[in-house]
C-alpha cells in the first residue's frame, strides 16, 4: 500500500496578459484542515478576484473543487485534473487569481489555472508513502557489517543509530519485505541479533 503526497507548502506564479496566477500547494489530511487552508488564502488575498480550489484526500476518498465565481469548469476542475494526473493526494490547491484588466476566455482560463497548479506540484517536494513496520535491531559490533551490508537490498530506510555496548539501529522496511528481511538478519547472524517490531506506518521510502 502506497500512496503519493508532498512534504510542505509551496507557492507558485506566473503573469498571464495582465492577470496574476498563484498556485498555493499545501499538504492536508482533513477536510477541515483543506477548508482551513482555503479560508487562509482568500483572507490573505481578499483582494484577489478568484481563489479557485481542488483538494483530494484519502479519508473517505473525498475530491472537492470549486471555480469561485469563473466560468464553470475553467478553475476547479483544471487544478484537480493536474493533481489527479499527478497522482497526488492529501493535498489542497488553491490558485489564486489578480484580474489584469483582459479576458482570456475560457480555454486560456483553463490553461492558465492548470499551469498555476503544475508549477506549484512542480515546486515542491513529492513523497511516496509507503506502509512500512518501523523496528530497532540490536547487534555487536563483530555482526555489523554482515547486517549493514544487507540493508540496501531490501531498501531498507535508517533514521537512527546508537554505536554503545552494542550496535542499535532504528529502520523502516516495506511492509512486504519484513518477514524475508527479518529472515536474513536471523540468517546471517546465527540468530545473534535482535529485531524490535514498533509501529506501522506510512513513510517516505524514496532516499531509502
Amino acid at each position: 500500500m502506497q500512496y503519493t503526497t508532498i512534504k510542505s507548502p509551496v507557492k507558485a506564479s506566473f503573469i498571464e496578459k495582465r492577470s496574476e496566477f498563484i498556485g498555493h500547494l499545501c499538504p492536508v489530511t482533513t477536510n477541515q484542515q483543506a477548508v482551513d487552508i482555503i479560508n487562509e488564502v482568500k483572507s490573505e488575498h481578499r483582494k484577489a478576484r478568484h481563489n479557485v480550489y481542488a483538494y483530494i484526500l484519502r479519508d473517505n476518498n473525498i475530491t472537492r473543487y470549486s471555480d469561485d465565481g469563473e466560468p464553470q469548469g475553467t478553475g476547479g476542475v483544471p487544478v484537480l485534473d493536474v493533481l489527479q494526473k499527478q497522482g497526488l493526494t492529501d493535498v489542497c490547491c488553491v490558485v489564486t487569481r489578480y484580474f489584469g484588466g483582459i479576458l482570456l476566455g475560457g480555454g486560456g482560463l483553463v490553461r492558465a489555472y492548470s499551469h498555476a497548479a503544475a508549477i506549484a506540484v512542480e515546486a515542491a517536494e513529492i513523497m511516496n508513502m509507503c506502509l512500512c513496520t518501523c523496528c530497532d535491531i540490536k547487534v555487536s559490533y563483530d555482526m555489523y557489517g554482515k547486517v549493514s551490508f544487507i540493508l540496501p537490498e531490501f531498501e531498507v530506510k535508517q533514521t537512527a543509530s546508537d554505536f554503545g555496548d552494542t550496535v542499535k539501529l532504528t529502520l523502516f522496511v516495506k511492509n512486504e519485505l519484513f518477514d524475508s528481511f527479518q529472515k536474513k538478519l536471523i540468517d546471517i547472524t546465527s540468530g545473534r541479533i535482535e529485531i524490535i517490531k514498533k509501529a506501522e506506518v506510512y513513510e517516505d521510502m524514496q532516499k531509502a
